[in-house]
């Protein structure tokens, strides 16, 4: 028989030749040990130059591109592209991995850097973000990542000198990062005048902020922070590739092959050029130095590397020399000596010693080089070229020997005949030339038989033949050498040939896949001595088969290395060698050819091999040979776990559901029912599919698993306990060392491992994310703190987890078969072993990832189950044959025969094993598995008498096996748990049925017994009382779906599926009856009532047939149902049938003729029912639920008082009703316990117990029924209904604005005012009429800008500093206002602002690190972080770029930043809070999911994170005394959650124990002792929760909405805000005791009708509070003193804006119909008057006595200043007044409006103001207006981007350019003219320049715009994007700016952000 194992060779892999120069930069070190590190193809090369060796890493499998040394230079790290590109960090000296670190990149990764400290490592990744990363490497963590640039990165380095700072650079930019928490954040260097804007090529760090940069262009840039300080100019002649910082200085090496060392200030020491050099030549170009001490090494462009001795420096020596950049085709091996020839499109041919590793000859050619051969005297080279000539060199000097064009395209492939007369040239153009060598290559022959090109060719031994493969497929074979086709197929067989190299003939069928007939197959070669082949595909794969291979699929052992298609592959002339060469990565490989030695010589192996071995890992191709898979576990193989719908599927249907439900929600629907029932007992133990999931806990106990259920067994008492956090299939168990917790996986979409307290039953982690459809395995680490597990997607991912954190530590792909099995090594935690389907693995950590080896055992075999035994090195394991391997350090030493059939579990003990297999045998041995010290075998013959039920067959299968306590615990595939005594008597403790569905359940009709019948055809009868035993059991002939006791109980019915039924004794199960009428399974069978006379037998044919229990006669027959019958009720009488069938018809027949019956729904309902288990009809139309598409109900059974309905549906869902169940969707509580489909369930004849059968999960459950009145708190297990109460949980204004709002994005912001036209800086300028000539005798060109009220020096202004903010965020914000410093500060925020006040001297400082509004804050209220703030800002997309929403922690005194959380809660967060220690902070976010999110906010990292809720969530709070629990609130909707490990388990509020309560709207949250909760609602009531039941309402606590909560920490005082009037007992403030029970309530004196508290804070007697109106005020508690602290518009925007002529005061106007009065030196509001209409514009007279105020409804005010009464007013217009202003004589008053006119009024007429004049013809809607000096002219911004210019009073338009230049102006607040051009950014296409003022001075402009910054330019700049400087802070939209008087200050006035600030001007100084 031909062997079909893989050949008993090997490869290694010897030498590499070849540097990758080409598209990589810096990539080539000296590591520690002085020796060279770089890369080639996919290989990390460690070449020791001293010794001429190479090591090679060989863990990537594609391209490497990136690489980074350590800065202990030992260990590397390297990059790869490919689609799921990962980085490896391994170690130099002994080339393992330590890390890998993956998920995060796509595409590849372009550059990496260390970190000083080498804890850190940066990537950069080529997609196109080019997101950069920031690594923990050791643990392979994120720890913050970025997108980096819209452009390429060609280099990032870590400033070395400052902690947290990185520099990138790239295509024309250069971005310097630094870290803060998870965030990275960029500022863009700047070039300014000092040098152009370009790409900059690599850079290297300085101390001192200094950073040198190298550009393309061959300059250097130095940077000193962010701006560029100077250039070296042409410091190279063109592009610099690569610097190198070493302690002496910087080294450069650039595009024009030189190579520059420079000292450490940048100072040049010296030159090298390497093209003047011995080896050098022209157009080398430099990629890659590195400086070390004396020796530098030189990475080129073509391939090479030189190394330069700094004393010799013109003595370079070239220590690697490589093929250049093109593919590399052609290779051929010398035929006597160890030479080999390759030939490339670089147009070289060379010559490699395979002895010397070295390059030892090269010739140029003319053209790019495709094939090569060598005579075979040696003397000859012939070479293809790809213009389809071939040239003939002689080998001994490279000299031509002839040169022939016969074709025109590429010569693929040439050989000489063995008897060296002839040479074949096989060409593209589908022929082979036949040339004869000795006539001087005349040519003699041609073979024409091919279609398509020619690939292979391979001559015969006696040189007559010659055969072809051509690019079609076709094998075809030629005499020579005339080229006449053979076409006899015989003639074939005979031939015996020189060489093989073709892929295809029968001899090579084998290297084919089994079912593919693509040949991606380059090269092939036989090596006919050692009957080996070796090919080279596509994908990069070096293979080794047995030559011959003649069937499909052969075996084959697989190498990696080279990355992308190998293009040939030769044996050496003595086979020494194989020689592969790389297409793309034109690399040559040197593999040695090793014979495999005899296993004792395995421990032998140094480090180096071993590794590449575990890269010759065998084909994962069918062995023919392995025996015949045991039928259990092909069985198991096949499982899939797979589900049409998950769990978590459910929330997403409900939502599709949610039109169906709203249809219905106007009905009113029934309650839950009162009673509820509790999991009490599980007759069930999954053994079928699951091995090693039985142990005992520490107390004795015995844990284990069935359905969802983890159970607890106390075999003592005989109970249960579980656990149920599951919600589907458990799959695997493992116990903690110290027996106390355990770990369970389930099945699930995205399935989860739970950690959980067998003694409390409570979760302690839940770990997930990492795997698909289940959890298959899982096991603790000897010191418990970490968990491996296995999941069953394809790869059957493995996950290191550390538990307690929930966080994932590694994780790699598994294999492709099924895994069965994880263990960790007892002794070393980093080690682990897999074993499975084929194979067994020994696995050990590497950062992020796991790096794994094949154990070799000859043939693969299934490997069952597997443990360490006494040492580190030792692992056993056992077979699906029965034996039991023992392995040493991955290999195997020697098998021990232990079962028959395979061995399904073992388990070591100090002093030996046990094990237990198919066969039904349990054995002892010893520590060596040498002796067998004694077996038990489990029989009924040996069961003790206090066992709980009977063996259904002796031997049977053992699938789990556990010792402690003295006993052996023993699983069975039966289902049956066993305890075995050391003396030999066994105890059987619990059972169920075995694997297939159970259906049939039947109660007795008096005793407290049920029945079941599954299709593992077994009918069994249970005693429900406390014993709990199986009673009796009997196989089935067939399995059975239906059961049911006679009404007497002596006799049981049993509905067969093969269509018969039996008719049994009840006690002894002997047979009393049998019938078979019916072909298909009996789905139902019921005796009537009574006497039980009559029994209905209902069949899945839709019959019913009706037998005569007596007679034994059938007596009737139902027709006439559409499909088959689902379910059967007989009435109380015994005379009619009710009957369901699956197409949901409700059909009636009488008895016992089975006459169909049409009864109307309304009689219906009067029948009395004997029984009903029925799922149709109204009385049980609301048992279906929302998403009844995905799910059926396929039972239910009704009490006897007729009370409850319990259902069972297909997601394993029991859930009870209250009887009837009218209308749709009716209320329910429901248990998950089963897994899937809950098949049956039925009450016992007292209702004291439910029993439930759980179809696949093969489990009994048996819930005892708690009748309302001993009601206790377990009420825990059920769940509300899951659809949202239909009462619309109430409505108040301010909460739907709150819910409603959207936040604008400043970054993605539009126009405040709708403007047309172009933008000025886009607008083409007319040139003036005369332009003047350069000298004129004019008069000079009058100012600009009257200046007045300046000194007389005038000063420019340089910049603003932030003074003052009037305006506080409470409209739509809330919990935003804190005391700090033990009351001395408040702390609040408003726009992008965080403001500390000082309450003493009323000044303030600011936090202005947010780019956006900030729209959450809060304080961390732990000692250990005093001052700490949290703030959570408004963001557009999560893609974690500088727009994106974030967090900033930051210290509230000095302002420092301690962190910034970039985060996914797309559109901003809305809420944070900080946990009891401090160290965790909660957000909420405003995303579509409303995302909660748990941070530890020190590190940055992300702990936990879930969808909140599907509506607003409004606030999240931790408990003030937990770091693990905290309370959401919302839209309808109260959560209470806890953090597990990594996971946020959540529960819903129950509202049901207090009478009508309704699930409203909650808005804010106090905590009480004892784990009381209080959540103030929409309607003013506040609830309070124990846990999470509902006990009390403080009714109307407010009488509008309670907005906010506070819990005073030190006595426990709770403050309510809300919203109501004043009144004399009420207030919208309330100070109230620990329990809410006594209150005093708090007038807030502001005067409003009603008072809209938004937050409240308590310090030392006083109360702060916030008000929806924008004042804070601080409550004195005594008192009752209210003391206004701050005040602001409480709507926007504030349009208008007006500087008093000479005080520092000024006038706003807002939408809220206020104007009010600011005073700066006192830093408040003075005065504020209300006009009842929104105002847009207010204006100062010049002498500053009187105001002029513009409404929104065109109407316009003055008043005296003095007295506030109006002097006159007026209403022209019906559209708003948007400028107002006095002409500088105060002759005037200019009124422009939205209806595109400036009307003009006369003041000195008096207050009648009669309008005298207006300016027509104004394109658009009039912004600004300013008067001119002398007052004659008035300037008018419009919003068509048009400046005009008109006179007063007349109005005509003046449109003389010159008389406009002319003009001076009283004042300028235009942003359209020439003047300004400047002004305009590049990016407003969205947004505009909104509004300016001139200083006074006229030397500057002060702009605002719809992003919201404030920019300080120069005046005049009327040159395009002049320079300026902006200053953030508010929020999108500008409204108006101006300068005070003497321009001491600016005043900004926000729109979006009602907020006013106050910029203090610094001047330049004298």
């Amino acid at each position: 028989m031909v062997d079909r194992t893989a050949p008993n060779y090997h490869l290694r892999l010897e030498w590499v030749y070849g540097y990758r120069g080409h598209q990589c930069r810096n990539n080539l070190y000296y590591t520690a040990a002085k020796e060279i590190v770089y890369f080639v193809a996919g290989v990390g090369v460690v070449y020791n130059t001293r010794e001429h060796k190479q090591k090679f890493y060989l863990g990537h499998n594609d391209d490497i591109i990136s690489l980074a040394l350590h800065p202990e230079q030992v260990l590397v790290a390297t990059g790869q592209v490919g689609k799921e590109p990962y980085i490896c960090v391994w170690d130099s000296y002994t080339v393992q991995t330590v890390s890998i670190l993956k998920d995060v990149h796509t595409h590849g990764i372009a550059c990496l850097a260390f970190d000083l400290e080498g804890q850190c490592l940066v990537s950069v990744g080529l997609d196109s973000k080019n997101t950069m990363c920031v690594w923990d490497w050791r643990r392979g963590n994120v720890l913050a990542t970025a997108p980096g640039h819209t452009d390429r990165i060609f280099d990032i380095s870590w400033d070395l000198y400052q902690p947290n700072k990185l520099v990138s650079c790239g295509v024309k930019h250069i971005k310097f990062w630094s870290i803060c928490g998870n965030a990275l954040t960029p500022k863009r260097g700047v070039f300014g005048k000092t040098g152009d804007l370009q790409t900059i090529l690599c850079l290297a760090c300085a101390r001192d902020e200094v950073t040198y940069s190298g550009a393309l262009n061959g300059d250097i840039y130095v940077w000193k922070g962010i701006n560029l300080a100077r250039t070296v100019q042409g410091a190279h002649g063109s592009g610099i590739f690569s610097m190198n910082a070493c302690e002496e200085g910087f080294a450069t090496g650039g595009r024009d092959g030189c190579v520059r060392l420079w000292d450490l200030n940048f100072k040049p020491i010296t030159v090298i050029d390497l093209r003047e050099t011995d080896q050098g030549y022209k157009g080398l170009s430099v990629r890659s130095v590195c400086w070390r001490g004396d020796h530098i090494l030189v990475g080129t462009q073509d391939s090479e590397i030189f190394e330069i001795v700094v004393h010799e420096r013109n003595k370079p020596f070239l220590i690697m020399q490589g093929h250049c950049e093109g593919e590399l085709w052609a290779l051929a091996v010398h035929p006597t000596k160890p030479l080999a020839m390759t030939g490339s499109d670089d147009r070289s041919v060379r010559i490699w010693s395979l002895i010397d590793h070295a390059l030892i000859a090269r010739c140029n050619m003319e053209e790019p080089i495709r094939s090569a051969a060598v005579s075979t005297d040696g003397i000859h080279l012939a070479l293809g070229m790809k213009d389809g000539s071939f040239t003939v060199l002689r080998v001994r000097d490279m000299t031509e020997v002839v040169h022939v064009k016969d074709r025109k395209e590429a010569i693929h492939e040439l050989k000489y005949s063995p008897d060296g007369a002839h040479l074949a040239v096989g060409s593209n153009e589908n022929s082979v030339d036949i040339y004869g060598v000795v006539q001087r290559y005349k040519k003699v022959g041609e073979c024409i038989g091919s279609t398509s090109f020619i690939t292979h060719m391979d001559w015969s031994a006696d040189s007559k033949y010659l055969q072809t493969n051509d690019g079609s497929g076709k094998r075809l074979l030629y005499k020579m050498p005339s080229g006449k086709e053979v076409t006899n197929k015989e003639e074939f067989k005979l031939v015996q040939w020189s060489t093989w190299t073709c892929s295809l003939g029968a001899e090579v069928n084998g290297i084919l896949p089994k079912y593919s007939d693509i040949n991606d197959i380059n090269s092939v070669d036989a090596n006919f001595k050692n009957q080996v082949l070796v090919t080279a595909d596509d994908y990069g794969l070096v293979k080794l088969f047995r030559y011959p291979c003649l069937k499909k699929g052969a075996k084959f052992k697989k190498y990696l290395g080279h990355s992308a298609h190998i293009t040939n592959a030769r044996w050496s002339h003595d086979y020494q060698w194989v020689i592969t060469i790389g297409g793309a990565d034109h690399s040559v490989f040197q593999w040695k050819f090793i014979p495999e030695r005899k296993s004792k010589d395995v421990l032998h192996i140094t480090p180096q091999e071993t590794l590449t071995e575990s890269h010759g890992e065998e084909s994962d191709s069918d062995q023919s040979d392995v025996p015949e898979m045991d039928s259990e576990i092909e069985q198991e193989t096949q499982l899939t776990y797979r589900r049409q719908v998950y769990k978590e599927d459910l929330p997403q249907l409900k939502e599709n559901c949610k039109e169906k439900q709203r249809a219905s929600a106007t009905k009113k629907r029934v309650s839950p029912p009162t009673s509820s029932i509790r999991l009490h007992f599980i007759h069930g133990y999954r053994g079928y599919d699951c091995r090693s999931n039985l142990f005992y806990t520490q107390t004795g106990e015995i844990v284990y698993h069935v359905a969802a259920v983890g159970v607890v067994y106390n075999r003592q008492q005989n109970t249960q306990r579980f656990y149920l956090g599951h919600d589907d299939d458990i799959l695997c168990l493992a116990i903690h060392p110290l027996k106390d917790y355990i770990a369970t996986g389930q099945v699930g979409r995205d399935s989860s491992i739970h950690i959980w307290d067998s003694e409390m039953l409570k979760t302690l982690s839940i770990l997930k994310g990492h795997h698909q459809y289940g959890v298959c395995a899982v096991d603790f680490s000897a010191d418990g703190k970490c968990v491996a597990s296995v999941g069953l997607d394809e790869n059957h991912t493995i996950v290191l987890w550390d538990w307690k954190k929930g966080e994932k530590l590694s994780a790699i792909w598994g294999s492709k078969d099924k895994i069965f099995v994880v263990k960790m090594n007892p002794y070393m935690p980093e080690k682990l072993i897999t074993a499975g389907i084929k194979h067994i693995k020994f696995w050990h950590k590497a950062g992020g990832g796991l790096v794994g080896r094949k154990g070799n055992m000859g043939k693969t075999e299934t490997m069952m189950c597997a443990v360490y035994g006494w040492t580190e090195e030792m692992v056993f394991s056992g077979t699906s044959t029965g034996d039991i391997c023992i392995w040493r350090d991955m290999c195997l030493i020697k098998t021990i025969k232990a079962h028959d059939g395979p061995v399904f579990s073992m388990h070591a003990l100090e002093k030996g094993f046990v094990t237990g297999g198919k066969d039904g045998v349990v054995a002892l041995w010893d520590d060596t598995f040498e002796r067998c010290l004694k077996t038990y075998a489990v029989k009924r013959a040996v069961l003790a008498p206090g066992s709980k039920g009977l063996l259904l067959e002796d031997n049977p299968s053992i699938r789990a096996i556990s010792l402690g306590h003295g006993h052996i615990l023993v699983g069975t595939k039966n289902g049956e748990i066993l305890e075995v005594d050391k003396s030999g008597p066994i105890t059987l403790l619990v059972q169920g049925h075995m694997e297939g569905e159970v259906w049939g359940l039947a109660t007795h009709p008096h005793l407290p017994i049920c029945a079941t019948v599954s299709d593992d055809k077994t009918l069994r009868i249970w005693d429900l009382s406390p014993s709990h035993c199986m009673l009796a059991v009997r196989k089935l002939k067939k399995g059975g779906r239906c059961c049911c006791f006679s009404p007497d109980g002596k006799a049981l019915a049993v509905g067969l599926n093969d269509g018969s039924f039996l008719i049994v004794n009840a006690e002894t199960l002997e047979d009393l009856v049998s019938f078979h009428h019916r072909k298909d399974v009996i789905s139902d069978i019921r005796f009537s009532p009574g006497a039980g006379k009559y029994l209905a037998v209902a069949s899945c044919d839709g019959f019913v047939d009706i037998y005569n229990v007596m007679s034994s006669k059938r007596v009737g027959v139902c027709k006439g149902s559409q499909s088959y019958i689902t379910h059967l009720d007989w009435d109380k009488r015994g005379k009619l049938l009710q009957v369901n069938t699956a197409a949901k018809e409700q059909l009636f027949f009488e008895a016992p003729r089975g006459k169909k019956q049409a009864i109307p729904v309304s009689e219906t309902e009067k029948i009395d029912w004997s029984s009903w288990s029925c799922v149709l009809g109204p009385s049980c139309e609301g048992i279906w639920p929302v998403i009844s598409e995905v799910t059926e109900v396929a039972a239910s059974c009704l009490t006897s008082d007729r009370k409850v309905l319990a259902t069972g549906d297909d997601f394993g869902y029991v859930k009870l009703f209250q009887y009837p169940v009218q209308g749709k969707f009716g209320k329910f509580k429901r248990y998950v316990a089963h897994s899937t489909h809950v098949t049956n369930v039925r009450w016992t004849h007292d209702d004291a117990l439910l029993v439930t059968a759980g179809g696949a999960d093969t489990s009994l459950m048996i819930w005892t029924h708690e009748v309302e009145g001993h009601r206790d708190t377990r009420q825990c297990d059920s769940e509300e209904s899951d659809i949202e109460s239909e009462n619309d949980g109430g409505y108040d204004s301010d909460v739907t604005r709150e819910n409603e709002t959207n936040y604008t994005i400043k970054a993605l912001s539009t126009n405040a005012r709708q403007m047309l036209g172009i933008k000025p800086h886009l607008q083409q300028k007319e040139p003036s009429v005369d332009e003047r000539p350069p000298v004129s005798r004019a008069l000079p060109q009058p100012e600009k800008l009257q200046t007045n009220n300046v000194g007389k020096k005038k000063r420019q202004i340089e910049d603003l500093v932030l003074e003052l903010v009037f305006g506080y965020r409470g409209n739509d914000c809330r919990n935003n206002v804190h005391y700090l410093n033990e009351g001395a500060d408040i702390i609040y925020h408003t726009a992008a602002v965080g403001i500390v006040f000082n309450l003493s001297t009323a000044s303030q400082s600011f936090y202005m690190e947010h780019t956006d509004d900030i729209l959450c804050l809060t304080i961390n209220q732990h000692p250990k972080f005093p001052n700490v703030v949290a703030t959570g800002q408004v963001g557009d997309s999560a893609d974690m770029s500088v727009t994106s929403p974030s967090i900033h922690v930051w210290d509230a005194m000095n302002k420092q930043t301690l962190s910034v959380l970039r985060c996914f809660h797309s559109q901003g967060v809305c809420s944070v809070s900080f946990s009891a220690t401090g160290k965790l902070l909660l957000s909420v976010g405003l995303d579509p999911e409303h995302t909660i999110t748990i941070w530890k906010w020190q590190e940055g990292a992300k702990i936990a994170s879930r969808a909140g809720h599907t509506q607003r969530v409004f606030v999240a709070e931790f408990r003030p005394d937990s770091d693990t629990q905290f309370v959401s609130v919302g839209m309808k909707h109260v959560r209470f959650w806890t953090l597990a490990g990594r996971a946020l388990l959540s529960k819903k509020g129950v509202l049901s124990s207090i009478e009508d309560a309704k699930m409203q709207t909650m808005l804010s949250i106090a905590f009480g002792a004892n784990n009381l909760t209080f959540t103030g609602t929409i309607s003013g009531d506040v609830c309070v929760w124990k846990e999470h039941i509902l006990i009390r309402v403080v009714a109307k606590a407010h009488t509008g909405p309670v907005f906010t909560m506070y819990t005073t920490l030190r006595d426990g005082l709770i403050v309510t805000g809300g919203k109501e009037r004043p009144s004399k007992e009420g207030g919208a403030l309330k100070l109230w005791d620990q329990e809410l029970m006594r209150c005093r309530a708090f007038k807030l004196e502001t005067g409003q009708v009603i008072d809209c508290v938004r937050s409240v804070c308590r310090g030392k007697g006083k109360i702060l509070v916030g008000t929806r109106n924008a004042e804070i005020i601080e409550v004195g508690e005594k008192n009752a003193a209210c003391n206004i602290l701050i005040s602001g518009h409480t709507d926007g925007p504030i349009w208008g804006l007006g500087t008093h002529p000479s005080r520092d005061v000024f006038l706003s106007a807002a939408e809220d119909g206020t104007v009010r009065l600011w005073d700066i030196p006192d830093k408040k509001m003075l005065n504020k008057v209300n006009l009842g209409h929104a105002a847009c514009s207010v204006s100062y007279s010049p002498e500053g006595d009187m105001v002029a105020i513009g409404m929104k409804n065109g109407e316009f005010i003055i008043l005296l200043v003095a007295s506030l009464k109006i002097w006159g007013k007026k209403r022209d217009r019906k559209s708003s007044i948007q400028d107002i202003r006095f002409s500088p004589n105060c002759r005037y008053l200019a009124v422009g409006s939205n209806e595109n006119a400036v009307d003009f009024y006369d003041l000195t007429m008096g207050p009648t103001l009669n309008r005298i004049n207006c300016c027509r013809d104004i394109p658009h809607f009039v912004m600004q207006m300013d008067f001119s000096a002398d007052s004659n002219f008035i300037q008018v911004s419009t919003g068509a981007y048009k400046r005009l210019v008109y006179e007063v009073p007349s109005g005509k338009q003046v449109t003389d350019q010159v008389a406009i230049d002319r003009t001076t102006w009283a004042t300028w607040t235009s942003v359209l003219g020439d003047e300004v051009v400047g002004i305009w950014s590049r990016t407003t296409d969205k947004a505009d320049v909104t509004c300016a003022c001139v200083s006074h001075s006229g030397l500057n402009i002060v702009t605002g715009d719809d992003f919201g910054m404030v920019k300080l330019f120069d005046f005049p700049c009327p040159e395009k994007f002049a320079k300026h400087k902006r200053f953030l802070g508010h929020a999108a939209h500008l409204t108006n700016i101006r300068f005070t008087s003497g321009d001491h200050y600016v005043i900004s006035a926000g729109g979006d952000d009602r907020s006013l600030f106050v910029w203090k001007c610094v001047h330049v100084p004298h």
